[in-house]
């Protein structure tokens, strides 16, 4: 089954939530009102920078036209949720009064306390093939935060004098890093400059399969088995753009060194609390022989 679920969005003004919807078919009989639900807009596989993909149904009383916060940027979408659909939980009714207050009034509160009320729920909802993409999605939204801020979910790197830019972006549901290299042909000086960023991950090159007149490559991760396996992965992908930054643009990798060394890097995920066990993986021909050795399942050997 799929990590996220697929929505459309319907334009508020487009006259779409009109009582009349509830002879419509594919109308939820139960109130989607309250719910907590993992969410991704169809054909925006990244999002926009704020957008953290869980979302808070304010008004699902009609499934195919509820208006729903996203918690991670506070703002307001109408999704159609008449199909699959992923609920992590549920708010009680006081929380919700007070996120209708904080939209009626329009001010900055409104984006602050959802996001706060965003850790909340992912710390009570825990790590899992639900929460994962989310979890990504907050990790790389700091990274490009701290390297490459603006609107979008990508990170720029120049690798020219004439303006060209490789664009890095996360594919949430799996945790690759893809880069989105402008040309018609494989550079090999690329190549070298993206394995020696990244020397512990596999990367395939998916030529102009996907984006004309562009090739893409994939930095392949394995499944973080939990948050903090997550979150040092995401730091093996900050120090992997870093390096490229060093080597493409020196003088933009310098001030950016300056200014996290004084400021510090992000790191939301470190504020989610969850009560998990650090995994273990079993070396089974030793332990088949009597012996007990265990290892981190984020080792390297």
């Amino acid at each position: 089954m799929e990590d996220t679920m697929e929505t459309s969005v319907i334009p508020k003004n487009s006259g779409s939530r009109l009582e009349g919807m509830a002879d419509v078919p594919g109308i939820c009989e139960l109130s989607l009102t309250r719910a907590v639900i993992q969410y991704t807009e169809s054909g925006k596989a990244q999002g926009s920078a704020q957008d953290i993909g869980l979302g808070l149904v304010v008004d699902g009383r009609f499934a195919g036209a509820s208006e729903v916060l996203d918690l991670g940027s506070g703002k307001l979408k109408i999704l159609d949720l008449s199909s699959e659909l992923v609920i992590l939980d549920w708010i009680h009714q006081p929380t919700l009064e007070h996120i209708n207050k904080l939209i009626a009034r329009k001010g900055e509160d409104l984006g602050t306390y959802s996001f706060r009320l965003a850790i909340e729920l992912l710390g009570r909802a825990g790590y899992g093939p639900l929460t994962r993409s989310i979890l990504f999605r907050i990790g790389f939204r700091d990274i490009s935060q701290d390297l490459d801020l603006h609107e979008g979910t990508v990170v720029r790197i120049a690798i020219n004098s004439s303006g060209a830019f490789v664009r890095a972006h996360l594919d949430y549901s799996s945790g690759s890093l893809i880069f989105t290299v402008p040309g018609p042909e494989r550079c090999r000086e690329k190549e070298k400059e993206l394995v020696a960023a990244f020397p512990q991950n596999e990367i395939v090159c998916m030529e102009q399969r996907y984006i004309p007149g562009a090739i893409q490559y994939e930095v392949l991760f394995s499944v973080p088995p939990g948050l903090e396996s997550l979150r040092s992965k995401c730091s093996v992908i900050r120090g992997g753009l870093m390096q490229l930054l060093r080597v493409f643009e020196p003088e933009r990798y310098e001030v950016l060194s300056q200014h996290l060394a004084i400021f510090g890097s992000r790191d939301t995920l470190s504020r989610i609390s969850l009560d998990e066990p650090a995994p273990e993986a079993i070396d089974l021909s030793y332990d088949l022989e009597g012996g007990t050795h265990a290892r981190s399942a984020d080792t390297v050997h």
